[in-house]
């Protein structure tokens, strides 16, 4: 499907992913603004040890918008249970985090694994610098 309308979807967690799934069926004209402010689980870890934008909700967005076989989204949703610096990680986290460092623009590694998992729209960082939050 490459025609229906243009629509633009901000969010973050788990809704904007959930959201993307629906959408997709009735066209492939979908921009989604992903917040990056997670700071917690393996997105947080990555985002401290790496400098990098936290990849678990643009990570979810991707999964939600791409046309994949299912052992993809199992995958890149696995979440390791053992080790000592493994445990807590997401695959597609680290996938994102490494294609970060190969490319060297957070952006990039976005861009180039919605090609390989030819997703229908485009999933944008809301911002390329992380947000610190605070109350």
């Amino acid at each position: 499907m490459k025609k229906g309308p243009k629509i633009v979807a901000i969010g973050g967690g788990t809704g904007l992913s959930v959201l993307l799934r629906g959408l997709k069926d009735y066209t492939s004209n979908i921009t989604a603004i992903v917040s990056v402010a997670d700071d917690g689980g393996s997105s947080g870890r990555l985002r401290g040890e790496l400098g990098i934008l936290p990849p678990g909700d643009l990570r979810n967005c991707l999964i939600a918008l791409a046309d994949r076989e299912q052992i993809m989204e199992e995958l890149l949703g696995y979440r390791f249970q053992q080790g000592t610096t493994l445990a807590g990680h997401n695959v597609g986290n680290l996938l994102l985090a490494g294609l970060a460092e190969l490319k060297g623009d957070f952006r990039l590694a976005i861009q180039e694994l919605s090609r390989v998992l030819a997703i229908r729209g485009k999933v944008l960082p809301a911002t390329l610098t992380p947000p610190v939050l605070s109350a």
